[in-house]
């Protein structure tokens, strides 16, 4: 079945000059001035490491509003910064719950938490470990009223959890993948944690794992996929892609993939029962950019194949994530970026229709900038960040209380995983 969708072109509301932060930063999202607005947090990484073995630290960051007005900016950009080929450990998060967000990151074989507002030292925290710099997972696990207690990582063997007053709570060694989710499955009011293959309690023990799968864990996402279940699942993607419920059953398995890289969850289709499951196939390796090849495919509640991309281009390294509230429809779309093959970021329907295409290349991020109920979109290159949104929208206005700070937006990584709630 396939629906006629007319391709719209998407507004834009704003551009900013992000040349001052420097090379290969990352841009993060959150509302650092308390105005009720989303900022931008452009992160730049160590470099003289090769990231595929060694976690990355922050070399520096620089903060900006939306109209390009630059707040403060935590160390000095290098001209010979690492690449974006694993994740940088950097969080915006309000750990202290004074409602004001803060930025949490590790430089210097340190773990720091700064101020939002003005970029001040609130706190400068050792490391457990050496190598415990790969990614920063912000969790329940002590049952606390809010999420504040902290799980590090290296790249592929150990995490390390602790407390808000950085007691090590436990270590945990295993095939962890890149980046642990964690939720509280069992209502307890505590998170478990997937990492990897292994699904831990709150106290880091083993309940059951997957370690049957090849390769390591790309990205995990929780939702209760099929209309029918009783408790959240758990769909994983990397060497195939699987959905399991919370005791570790396996309900389906989707072998019609080479590598799974990404896979993301979305009410994509009205005429598919419960949600349906998006995901990204690396079909041919590539020696560079545009070499190679991949595709979107996507699955019914059932892993069934309800249709895969052909592409015609070349490219193997597209990251897709689900994007809600783009505009009125009712329906989430596919967000496609890093194609290759000149082909721009994209928003796809549930049919494989084009929604819009957006005129500058570049990596992305989106979120609701200003508490419009629509999300926007930010394409951004070495120099400039693009604002678009699917209609005219103020990116002025201000409520002067700050935006909390959401669980995607807390938990934004390389390989995206998330929640659909």
């Amino acid at each position: 079945m396939t629906v006629d969708k007319k391709l719209s072109m998407p507004y834009l509301l704003g551009r900013v000059d992000i040349s001052s932060a420097g090379k290969n930063c990352k841009m993060f999202l959150g509302d650092l001035t308390g105005d009720g607005r989303l900022d931008i947090l452009m992160v730049q990484p160590n470099g003289g490491i090769d990231d595929r073995y060694e976690p990355h630290q922050v070399e520096s960051m620089t903060a900006f509003d939306l109209e390009g007005n630059e707040l403060w900016q935590v160390g000095a950009p290098t001209d010979q910064p690492g690449g974006p080929g694993s994740d940088y450990p950097i969080q915006i998060y309000d750990i202290d719950g004074d409602g004001n967000n803060e930025v949490l990151f590790i430089m210097k074989k340190s773990f720091f938490i700064i101020d939002g507002k003005t970029g001040e030292v609130k706190k400068k925290l050792p490391l457990p470990s050496e190598d415990a710099h790969d990614c920063i997972i912000i969790a329940n696990i002590s049952g606390n009223a809010f999420p504040n207690d902290i799980i590090l990582k290296n790249r592929y063997e150990q995490m390390w959890a602790l407390s808000s007053n950085w007691e090590l709570l436990w270590t945990h060694e295993g095939n962890i993948g890149h980046f642990p989710w964690a939720f509280d499955f069992n209502r307890d009011g505590k998170d478990e944690i997937m990492a990897g293959y292994d699904f831990l309690n709150a106290a880091g023990k083993i309940v059951w794992s997957c370690q049957e799968l090849e390769d390591h864990a790309d990205c995990i996402w929780v939702g209760k996929v099929q209309p029918d279940a009783d408790h959240y699942q758990l769909v994983i993607g990397g060497s195939v892609t699987v959905l399991y419920d919370c005791l570790g059953n396996e309900l389906w398995r989707y072998n019609g993939s080479i590598e799974s890289q990404h896979v993301c969850l979305g009410k994509f289709r009205h005429d598919y029962p419960g949600l349906q499951v998006a995901g990204l196939d690396r079909i041919v390796r590539g020696s560079n950019y545009s070499d190679g090849k991949d595709g979107i495919f996507l699955l019914d509640a059932n892993g069934k194949e309800i249709w895969k991309e052909n592409r015609d281009t070349g490219g193997w390294l597209t990251i897709i994530e689900t994007i809600e509230n783009w505009d009125d429809v009712g329906l989430d779309y596919i967000l496609a970026y890093r194609r290759g093959g000149n082909v721009l970021p994209t928003i796809y329907d549930g049919y494989q229709n084009v929604i819009t295409t957006f005129p500058i290349d570049g990596y992305l991020v989106y979120g609701d900038l200003i508490g419009s109920n629509r999300s926007q979109v930010i394409v951004y290159d070495q120099q400039a960040a693009y604002i678009y949104g699917s209609s005219k929208l103020d990116l002025r206005k201000k409520n002067g209380k700050t935006q909390t700070q959401s669980k995607r937006l807390y938990s934004q990584t390389l390989y995206p995983g998330g929640e659909y709630i």
